[in-house]
């Protein structure tokens, strides 16, 4: 599958979402910036995916990064991702406007929403949304000293 044939939009994810339902596979859902990916981005995701059969990364359009961290994104949307569908193991990206995936989530409803363990699993967008429906809500373990804002500030110093 070519890289690009995994980023849908929510119009062409839908469908594809149902079919994997129908064929009994568990949906995982994460969703992020993932402005510079790095290990700590790999990592969870890797782990993210193995919770289930079929990984949806819901991903934070430009706008909305902005909106959420002033001066970003570093990398334009359409960059993003491209490298986040070159991982094996997620499965589809489908961009998101909004400030909150809970629109997509509600769309979706996977069997499984998965946030880094710097969540509360009350504090995780779409919880009740899953819950409700049978899924599980999991928090997975981060590797400590990798983020976006860490690798920025490395470079900025370095300068």
């Amino acid at each position: 599958m070519w890289t690009k044939d995994k980023i849908l939009s929510r119009a062409e994810l839908l469908p594809v979402v149902a079919a994997w339902k129908a064929e009994g596979q568990k949906i995982v859902f994460t969703n992020g910036c993932f402005d510079l990916l790095h290990l700590g981005h790999v990592d969870y995701l890797e782990k993210a995916r193995h919770l289930g059969d079929k990984l949806v990364l819901g991903l934070n359009t430009d706008a909305s990064v902005s909106c959420l961290k002033p001066g970003r994104p570093l990398q334009d949307e359409v960059s993003r991702a491209r490298v986040l569908a070159s991982l094996l193991f997620v499965d589809a990206v489908v961009l998101f406007d909004e400030q909150t995936p809970l629109a997509l989530i509600e769309a979706i409803v996977p069997d499984i929403l998965v946030k880094g363990d710097d969540y509360a699993i009350s504090g995780i967008v779409g919880h009740e949304v899953v819950l409700q429906n049978g899924g599980q809500v999991l928090t997975v373990p981060l590797v400590a000293g990798y983020s976006t804002t860490r690798i920025v500030e490395r470079i900025l110093r370095s300068s």
